[in-house]
């Protein structure tokens, strides 16, 4: 939501021939990823999905390398659905952001706008072509001049964006919100905004809110920057900036690596997001809306909103508060111990960091009730399998905590592939991996996949369920305790991303 910049062709992406042939489940999640990182390199890889919806899902499978070349800078014809077809590519503009594109740390394009967008392109049997844009202007720059077909950026569709440009059906539904750090000035009402520093992205649907605004508040002043809505919030977390404006979603999604921000309260009611294409398209915004009212359409825009979206409704203010405070103050200590034993056992050292601190909070004189002791939480008998003599050395521990992972990623089938396996393996280590191997079997029975985490994560709950356990060869096991495990180490591995400039 910055000012118009050229956009970039990013991704090409094959279709996957026939449009009646699902691709294969493709590896579009994972943890945090290794070192410390610009936000446009980091926030390709913070975010995640797992993409196992069946049949007519993405073309994304086997992905084209990213291309970071600049665009043509020139116009082009606007294309209609005929002319479209006949190249064979859809070319679609977006933006690098946490809820419209990225790229993970296996090297594969996800996110919410990306998922949903492969998928119409494949449903015609064409290629997609990505056009990357710094700012929700530039992304609709692109789709005036031709130089894309298609915008799919989480625009709202506004009166005056409708006199420009055809909107499809809605995608998604959202407020506006006022976002400030709780920690800091606070504006609670639309009468207190003048007292306090506001700014929002220029060219922005919040700019054109708040002039709105302004005209019948006294007051009032709107103030834009050159910044993306996740720069502004950024700057209101760390305080150099009092409040902003964000959409719903993309606050809810944030809040979880800036947990000071607040949602003070709506500037306008719900509005809609929808695609974006020229007003002479008639023919492709037939297309996308004839897709759009499809059921097995419905069912996958309600799947990517559950894996992008509904996590982030589950939010601990007092965990991620004490979290974030100890990225500070105990992770320093420890950090060479992680990147030390990731290497040697080909474990992330982030997500290696986010599980130990699951496990102790990062405490190494750490001890529970059942004489689980150290940053790892190692019983003595694995100690002893790992050759661990002293539980309370951090060393040793994160060491005999990484190799132990590492073997229960090696004990799944190489039909298993990632994320999944790292999702597997960590509930192994948390569960134990007989009561595992009994959770993969029911879920055969249950015509559900044993290697797919999506299906898992359903089914371990049921080893508590007295109907179910007496049944299975290792018997009852508090099978939701895994999943929270799963969940909370993800967040906790995203939030540490964020945090490592």
């Amino acid at each position: 939501m910055t000012s118009p910049t050229s956009p970039r062709t990013s991704t090409s992406l094959p279709s996957s021939g026939a449009t009646d042939t699902p691709c294969s489940p493709c590896p579009y999640a994972g943890f945090g990823s290794v070192g410390r990182r610009s936000w446009n390199e980091r926030g390709r890889v913070l975010y995640r999905t797992l993409l196992a919806l069946g049949a007519a899902w993405l073309a994304g499978c086997g992905a084209g390398d990213i291309s970071t070349g600049p665009a043509d800078p020139s116009g082009a014809e606007v294309r209609d659905l005929n002319a479209i077809k006949a190249a064979g590519v859809l070319r679609v503009a977006t933006r690098n952001a946490p809820t419209t594109w990225y790229v993970d740390r296996f090297g594969q394009p996800a996110g919410l706008e990306f998922d949903r967008v492969s998928a119409f392109a494949q449903s015609l049997g064409l290629s997609l072509e990505l056009v990357e844009a710094d700012s929700t202007a530039s992304v609709l720059e692109a789709v005036a001049s031709g130089r894309a077909d298609l915008a799919a950026a989480g625009l709202t569709v506004t009166p005056a964006r409708a006199e420009r440009f055809a909107f499809s059906k809605p995608t998604l539904q959202i407020t506006e919100q006022v976002i400030c750090n709780r920690d800091g000035a606070r504006a609670k009402s639309l009468d207190t905004l003048s007292s306090v520093s506001l700014k929002v992205a220029r060219r922005s649907s919040y700019a054109d809110t708040l002039t709105t605004l302004a005209e019948s508040s006294t007051g009032l002043a709107v103030s834009t920057a050159d910044a993306t809505t996740e720069s502004l919030l950024r700057q209101v977390w760390s305080k150099t900036l009092d409040c902003t404006v964000a959409d719903s979603h993309i606050f809810a999604l944030n809040r979880r690596y800036f947990p000071t921000l607040i949602a003070e309260f709506p500037l306008t009611g719900q509005r809609d997001l929808a695609w974006a294409m020229p007003l002479q398209s008639t023919r492709l915004t037939k297309a996308v809306n004839t897709w759009l009212g499809k059921a097995e359409t419905a069912a996958l825009m309600s799947a990517t909103q559950t894996r992008y979206l509904d996590a982030t409704e589950e939010f601990d203010f007092v965990d991620m508060r004490a979290f974030t405070r100890r990225i500070d103050e105990r992770y320093p200590k420890l950090d060479r111990h992680f990147q030390r034993a990731g290497e040697t056992h080909n474990v992330d050292p982030v997500l290696l960091a986010a599980q130990a601190y699951q496990e102790s909070h990062w405490d190494p004189k750490a001890k529970s009730p059942t004489g689980v002791r150290g940053v790892m939480m190692l019983t003595q008998p694995t100690a002893n399998s790992l050759g661990v003599t002293d539980r309370l050395d951090p060393r040793q521990s994160i060491n005999g905590g990484s190799e132990y992972l590492a073997k229960m990623k090696g004990r799944f089938s190489d039909e298993v592939k990632e994320p999944d396996l790292t999702y597997l393996a960590l509930a192994a280590y948390n569960i134990g991996r007989a009561h595992m191997h009994d959770a993969q079997s029911l879920a055969r029975e249950m015509g559900k996949s044993p290697y797919e985490w999506e299906d898992m994560k359903t089914v371990l709950p049921l080893l508590s369920d007295k109907s179910v356990y007496p049944k299975l060869k290792y018997g009852y096991a508090r099978g939701h305790e895994p999943v929270r495990y799963v969940a909370r180490i993800q967040t906790y591995s995203d939030v540490l991303v964020e945090h490592l400039e």
